[in-house]
């Protein structure tokens, strides 16, 4: 028995999976691109991990305050845009438009990521949050006649959100203050009326959000990497609408999507297991010393596997044919030998039971495919190779000499 070691043996292969914003496509010139990463690789300490992990760096309003977004689990992400008033924002405005406002894409949103050779899979994606530090054109008390931030907006200091988003805490100057604001999937329009006259330039001068990311299950895909791109327009009454008075210096915010899949496929055969002899039960002393012939020949054969991805298992055989033969070369007689796998718990076939000496074929066609349910580690399965008993009396005949052997390489492949 054989292992290969180029592209169909990938015991040592893996796969990761990176969620990546990256170049800025033609067609969207001019747009704001960010990269978002999130990543998958099978944790030998936490087998049942079956997950990705965001790994985009964190700028902006989790950056200033750590504690405080720990806390909640929440990260955040500063775009490049600036906003500024194109009117004076009035005292006691009915109409939230000519306000503080904002409308983002809050709900979940379907995106396709597709792959070279597998399947496309689907990435579910909201904006979970949004925040800005906002700059008064004078110092705050100056425009509330003394009374500063607390008293310049409706609610509160700029942290109490307008319902139903909510906001973290925030810090500022007379000029100018930064909070973040959390928006519940599908919220709609949060908003804070003006409770003092805003001239202009009244600007934010941060642009920050928040994501959530739902992935597909990592090990239904294949390694490699998987592409994917989403627009959203920015202004009034667009994907992200700040209102009728606050205008954006950039309408377009570009999200491409890379991620790239590491699976683990290991599997180690013990030192000499490449040479399978194949006994009678009990050995040869019945044969030997009394001519009974043995019902069957065997050899059970350990491994260990470590495989986070499906893999399908076939054989390659030096004479050809669906199962391997092996030689008498002096009789040229050939005998059938058949090869079944017993595979350790976690891993099922492609019909979800589990793997208990399965019979391997020949050629690709005839692949088995085996699906982990989580990242198995370094557990033992079984290759059990026999001689049927129907082949005996051919094989084994009183008086006459022979021995037989052959070549059968057994196949792990991780392009399944």
């Amino acid at each position: 028995m054989k292992q290969t070691s180029s592209k169909i043996e990938r015991f040592n292969r893996g796969l990761v999976i990176w969620g990546v914003l990256t170049a800025l496509s033609p067609l969207h010139a001019g747009a704001v691109t960010q990269q978002i990463r999130a990543a998958f690789k099978p944790d030998p300490a936490n087998p049942q991990h079956n997950t990705f992990t965001n790994t985009t760096p964190v700028s902006g309003f989790c950056l200033d305050n750590p504690s405080q977004c720990q806390a909640l689990n929440l990260f955040s992400l500063r775009l490049p845009i600036r906003s500024e008033s194109n009117a004076t924002i009035r005292a006691g405005h009915t109409n939230e438009r000519s306000g503080a406002m904002f409308n983002i894409p809050s709900q979940w949103q379907s995106i396709i990521v597709t792959h070279p050779t597998a399947p496309p899979q689907e990435v579910k994606f909201r904006v979970a949050g949004m925040g800005v530090s906002y700059r008064l054109p004078k110092p705050a008390p100056e425009l509330t006649d003394g009374a500063g931030h607390d008293y310049l907006f409706e609610g509160g200091i700029w942290r109490y959100a307008g319902p139903p988003c909510t906001g973290l805490s925030g810090a500022g100057d007379d000029m100018g203050f930064n909070s973040f604001w959390r928006h519940p999937v599908g919220a709609g329009t949060c908003a804070k009326k003006a409770m003092f006259d805003i001239p202009q330039p009244f600007k934010y001068e941060t642009f920050d959000i928040t994501y959530e990311l739902m992935t597909p299950n990592p090990l239904q895909m294949v390694s490699g990497q998987y592409t994917g791109q989403h627009a959203f327009s920015v202004g009034p009454n667009r994907d992200f609408d700040l209102g009728d008075v606050m205008v954006a210096d950039d309408n377009v915010i570009v999200f491409d999507f890379l991620l790239d899949v590491q699976h683990a496929l290991k599997v180690d055969i013990p030192p000499g297991g490449d040479k399978v002899r194949l006994v009678p039960s009990g050995g040869w002393q019945n044969w030997l010393q009394a001519g009974r012939r043995p019902e069957r020949l065997f050899r059970d054969q350990l491994f260990h596997i470590s495989t986070s991805s499906r893999f399908k298992m076939l054989l390659d055989c030096r004479i050809s044919g669906f199962d391997g033969l092996i030689e008498d070369p002096v009789s040229r007689r050939s005998i059938k030998l058949k090869i079944y796998v017993s595979m350790p718990d976690g891993i099922t076939d492609h019909t979800g039971n589990p793997v208990k000496e399965l019979l391997l074929r020949a050629g690709p066609s005839y692949g088995r495919i085996m699906q982990p349910g989580h990242y198995v580690e370094r557990q033992p399965g079984v290759l059990h190779f026999e001689i049927a008993p129907h082949e005996m009396s051919q094989m084994l005949q009183p008086g006459v000499a022979s021995r037989y052997s052959g070549d059968v390489t057994v196949i792990w492949d991780s392009e399944a």
